[in-house]
Formats: C-alpha cells, structure tokens, sequence
C-alpha cells in the first residue's frame, strides 16, 4: 500500500475561506477540484436545464401525448438498487402527472438484465402501449425490435455507455449516447429518469394543464433520487451533489418515503443524521438484497408503500434477505481464499475465478471484496445452467472493465456470448466449457492494457489534522457534506501513541490513542489483532453516538505495517 497526500492549491483554499467556507473545508476542496463556492451550489435552481438534456423535449412531447390520449405505460426496471429507485420514481412521478403507469423488474435469475426479447413477451401479457425503460434499455438492440413487432412504442431512460448499434426506439434520453452533449455524464439511471419527469412536466405546464390546478411537486422524489446515485457509485460531480443534497434534507427533515424510513430505521440509523455514506451502506445493501436472492419487486414494493405500515413489514422482509445475502458471501468468501491459497496473485494481472456452488445474485460483491484485498480486476462466475456461465467484474482505476472486454470481444469474437457495464464494473455470460480460454484471454488483455505499477494500491490522504481540528463539531461539518464516488470522503494521516486497545465482538479494536496532547478515541473495524505503538494511520474523523452521550472519535481505515 502507497500513501499518496492530496495535493491542492493554497490560492484556491485561501480564495475559498474568503468566499466564507470553513478552512478545513477549503482545503478539503481545493484538493477535490473546486475552484470556487459556485461549484458547491446545493439549489435544485442551480442543476443543469432538463432540457440540454438530448432528446429530453422530445420524450417529454411523446408522453404528454400519451397521457392525453390515457395509453398504458409499462415501465422496466433493473434489479439493483439504482434501477429499484428508478423505477419507483417513475412510477410515482407519471402517477403524479396523470399517466396509466404500471412497471415490471426482471427477476436475474429467470431474465437477466435489460429489455430482452423474452422480458418484451412477459410485458406483452399486460397488453402496454408503451414501454418506458428505466437505468437499462441503451443495449437491448433485440428487445426493442421484439416490442417494436408487437406494437408497442419504447422509449428508453438510461446511462449506461451504448454499443455500436443503437436500439430502433421512439426516443431515448442518455447522456452517454452518441451525440449528446450533456455536460454531466454522470447522472446515474434514476437521475435520467428524474430528468425525463422535469421537462414532461413543463410541456405539460406549456399545454395549460396546470391552469385550474396545482402542479405536481417533484421534488417530493429526491429522496429516492439521492438514495440511487449514491448507491450506483456514479461519480457524484456538482449536478450529482446538489441531487444528493437535496434529498439528504428531504431525509432529514423526515419528508421523504415510508420506505426510506424503514429501510433506515432496521438499519438502525436516524433519518434526521442520515449522510451519503448511510444511503451508499446500509439503505442501498437492503434495496439490493431483494434483487440477489429474489426478486427487486419487493424492493420496489418497500419504495412505494404508502402507510408505515407496509413499509416496515417489507423493509423487515428485505433485512432477513440482507442477512442471507451475508451469509451466502461469507461461505463465498471462505471458497475463494481456498482457492486463491493455490493461485500466485502477485504474478498475475487480473483475477478470473469460478465455483459451482455460488450464488449468481452474490458473485459482484465477492469480487469487489477481493479487488479491495489484491488491488487487481476480478471477475467472479458462477453457473447459469444449460452449460454457461454468469460473470459480474469489478475493476481498478487504470483498467475500463466494459473496453477491456469489449477488447477481448474482439479478439475472440466467439468467447464471450453478451457483456455489458462501464469502467468499474461488468457483468457477461461465456460457455462453462471456456472458463479456462477465458481465464488466459483475459489475463492477457489486461496485461496489455495495464502495468506493473497501476497494481499497486494507492492509498489518497488528505494530510494532518492538528489537535483543535479533531472535534465533534468538525466531525458534525464533515458528516454533512455530500461524499462519495469521485469525490472522495476525507482521509487524514497521523502519527499516534497507542494508551490503550482492547479486542471488540472478537472482530474490531476499541482504541485511546494520544497525539501530543490529545487524547482521543478510536475504532478499527475487522481487525482484531493488537497494535505495536506507536502507529502511522489514515482514518476519518467521526461523530459517535453511544447511550445519549456524543464523543468524536476516529475511524481507522489503515494502519502502516
């Protein structure tokens, strides 16, 4: 592990402290890229017009007809929690603005991803005029061609990065379709579909719908809005970030969804101290567990629930599917360092593993754990029957997962029978008989695109904090800011005395650590071997909560060996 300090520029912080931001945070930052406080706009006035958004106006034409002339839409989701909430936004937002809307997930183990041919028969059976398409549809080239025989009109809400041949759709808004130029890229599958719903409702507004009544409130979405960009990990740029913020407040101020609500409350979280990180930990896992083990129906379910009620029954549901899912990845886990113990890691470039006992729902997070343990792409495969084999990869900065494949595609056009994803992360379907061919294509590809170097893990920090700036209310301001993808949460590093450790729940350490003349404490999570003081550590400043009284304390992320 490298430790890598944050560089930023002095002006540009000293600039910011005169705009009136809180020096720590300036520094914070200016080593983030912000160059001045317009960039920290948290005014939904401030996100970028819903109509530079391609086709946006287009979309919003086609649906307000549809609306007019009361036609059935049938939106489809996806199974994670980015499409859960998107398809709940949709639905309770074109409810909100008089559409005859319905929606349908597919189940991944019986469907897989997207509007396949054989999803397009299911939907088929509810007879829509138009199908909406929500964080999936910019690949489904066969799917939309199926529909289209049918009669039925698609139009596609996505972000996902297209192919070379783009879908024969009525309309599609993408900001990663070819020729749109969208300045965010990153908008993640709900805040397309929050995006669709703005300008439907200014054409609405423009064809004097509003006149003898009140306009939907849409903003009464970004609760869900917030809780799909985080837990989608797109980079949270300053669109992304006024959209987290201003459903965080929503959270707080406890206006937002009874699902929501629920899903905080078996987590054992406070909605009026929600951050990003508690949407990104412990919400979006839950949401998630539906799709892994089941079916995102249920997920979606909890998100629409109207009474309290419902929400915490099914909120209950899917914290017994969470534990599963948990479990299921630790017997998952134990398989893989068995089989990792005969692999020589450090020679490789990239790690390909299959067993035929896991879990296809389970496979994505087993290999983001093992890309965090060998900073190296994974991909984990397990069997889909019928003699294939499903994949989902997570990947390392310098490796775009989708292009490597995509490479690899190319040069073997037979061994890979459909992938899809982005830079971080894929998924893909091979022959059980090609796991091997697979295995060397793909080491080699990678070894091609990548060096030595790229494998080692670097660890970004953002310096020192000096004794009066480890307090509760600095910890308090930190919580409050929207961190996350692309905008890293703060990592400090220090030198500290160990006073005393203690082992917690065979698991973590509970520690007193000194730093001059600071006394302070700390936790390590998932590391329950003693410490030789003193220590060198990274970690995040934190606010704890325990029995009525709040302390500040720190959170170890690393310790140097």
């Amino acid at each position: 592990m490298q430790i890598k300090q944050r560089t930023f520029d002095e002006s540009i912080a000293s600039e910011l402290v005169l705009q009136g931001i809180n020096p720590l945070l300036a520094r914070l930052y200016a080593a983030r890229g912000v160059v001045n406080k317009h960039a920290l706009a948290t005014s939904l006035s401030q996100i970028i017009p819903p109509a530079q958004l391609t086709n946006n106006v287009t979309m919003a034409k086609l649906l307000a007809d549809a609306i007019a002339a009361n036609k059935k839409l049938l939106v489809i989701g996806d199974y994670d929690a980015d499409g859960a909430t998107a398809t709940a936004v949709a639905v309770k937002g074109l409810k909100a603005l008089g559409a005859n809307v319905n929606f349908l997930v597919p189940n991944r183990f019986e469907y897989g991803y997207g509007l396949t041919p054989e999803i397009v028969a299911l939907a088929a059976t509810q007879n829509p005029d138009i199908i909406i398409t929500v964080d999936n549809g910019i690949a489904s080239v066969e799917g939309v061609a199926a529909a289209n025989a049918l009669g039925m009109q698609v139009l596609i809400t996505d972000h996902h990065l297209p192919g070379q041949i783009t879908p024969q759709a009525a309309c599609i808004i993408n900001p990663n379709q070819h020729g749109c130029d969208f300045p965010s890229k990153n908008l993640a599958g709900v805040g397309v579909m929050f995006y669709g719903l703005l300008a439907l409702r200014a054409e609405l507004r423009e064809r004097g719908a509003y006149v003898e009544k009140p306009e939907p409130n849409l903003t009464e979405l970004l609760d869900l809005v917030a809780l799909g960009t985080v837990a989608d990990l797109v980079k949270l740029d300053d669109n992304n970030r006024i959209l987290v913020e201003q459903g965080l407040r929503r959270i707080r101020a406890g206006s937002c969804c009874a699902g929501i609500l629920a899903l905080l409350r078996v987590s054992g979280r406070q909605p009026q101290t929600t951050n990003a990180q508690d949407l990104g930990f412990y919400v979006g896992p839950r949401l998630n567990a539906a799709g892994r083990l089941d079916d995102m129906t249920l997920g979606i379910q909890c998100l629409l629930a109207e009474t309290e009620a419902e929400a915490t029954k099914i909120a209950q549901q899917l914290q017994d599917l969470n534990l599963q899912r948990r479990s299921i990845e630790a017997d998952m886990q134990d398989g893989a360092n068995l089989t990792l113990d005969d692999i020589d890691v450090r020679n490789q470039f990239a790690i390909t593993m299959y067993h035929a006992d896991w879990h296809q729902g389970v496979i994505g997070i087993l290999a983001s754990r093992i890309k965090e343990r060998y900073h190296r792409p994974v991909i984990a495969f397990a069997d889909a029957g019928d003699g294939l084999l499903k994949g989902s990869g997570r990947s390392i900065a310098s490796l775009h997962l989708r292009d490597a494949l995509d490479l690899l595609s190319k040069h073997q056009p037979d061994l890979i029978i459909k992938f899809g994803g982005h830079a971080m992360a894929a998924g893909l379907t091979i022959k059980l008989a090609d796991f091997e061919l697979f295995n060397q294509a793909f080491e080699a590809v990678v070894k091609s695109l990548i060096t030595e170097a790229d494998l080692e893990s670097i660890l970004e920090v953002d310096g020192s904090l000096n004794n009066n700036e480890m307090t509760f209310a600095a910890a308090q301001t930190l919580e409050n800011q929207v961190w996350g993808q692309g905008f890293a949460p703060p990592l400090f590093y220090d030198a500290f005395e160990v006073v005393n450790q203690r082992v917690l729940g065979e698991k973590h350490l509970k520690l007193t650590l000194k730093k001059e003349s600071l006394v302070i404490e700390a936790i390590y999570f998932g590391h329950p071997d003693l410490l030789t003081s003193p220590i060198q550590a990274a970690y995040q400043l934190q606010t704890n909560s325990y029995n009525g009284a709040q302390k500040v304390q720190l959170n170890l992320r690393y310790v140097a060996s």
